[in-house]
């Protein structure tokens, strides 16, 4: 589904890094390497990263346009921002009108925020014969909103893109750099399937 790009070579960057477009993003980033060389536990992380990326998301007048391009057929994933040691990895999911995620999990803790858009996120667990299980309703999630995922709280989900008309656009963040983590995607009757997402990028920006 994706190109695949493992890590953050230097070839295909998009022009003028140094521009103050990309200035929110880059203090996000700086914020969230702070936090990590602090070595928080994953409960401070996740409370103290959702605190950062909450008003990266609260304006949507930074991302460029490559990176909300949706694909005709299935949703994008773009790789915006990779930790040099790979602590984290920073993506805009693009959803096309009603667009939808297999039912997948992460592996890593995981941070979500809503730039433009809306999309509904379902949680799951396996139950004991491995088969997915929803855990309650869907979340919605709105432009600025954020939520948080672990393997410890509960990571596996589907998401769709929640307006049948329009692109939505998020913004998430991983504890790695997760086009290259296996993962696992689940059918309904508990099939399991390995997968590495890999990225859609042609170029990206430098933070």
């Amino acid at each position: 589904m994706h190109q695949r790009l493992d890590g953050i070579a230097a070839s295909g960057e998009l022009p003028d890094p140094e521009g103050e477009a990309l200035d929110p993003l880059r203090t996000f980033v700086a914020g969230l390497s702070r936090l990590l060389a602090r070595h928080p536990d994953e409960t401070t992380l996740l409370d103290a990263g959702a605190g950062l990326l909450t008003p990266l998301v609260a304006r949507d007048d930074w991302l460029p346009a490559a990176f909300a391009v949706p694909h005709p057929e299935h949703y994008q994933q773009y790789l915006l921002h990779c930790d040099p040691a790979q602590r984290f990895s920073i993506v805009s999911f693009v959803w096309g009108p009603g667009q939808v995620t297999p039912i997948h999990d992460h592996t890593v803790w995981g941070l979500i925020g809503m730039l433009r858009g809306a999309e509904d996120s379902q949680p799951y667990r396996l139950d004991a014969q491995g088969v997915p299980v929803m855990t309650g309703p869907p979340v919605r999630l709105s432009p600025g909103d954020v939520e948080v995922l672990s393997p410890r709280l509960g990571d596996i989900h589907r998401v769709s893109n929640a307006d049948a008309d329009r692109v939505s656009v998020s913004i998430h963040v991983y504890g790695a750099n997760i086009g290259t983590v296996r993962r696992s995607v689940f059918t309904d009757a508990g099939e399991r399937k390995s997968f590495i997402s890999g990225y859609a990028n042609a170029q990206w920006p430098n933070p």
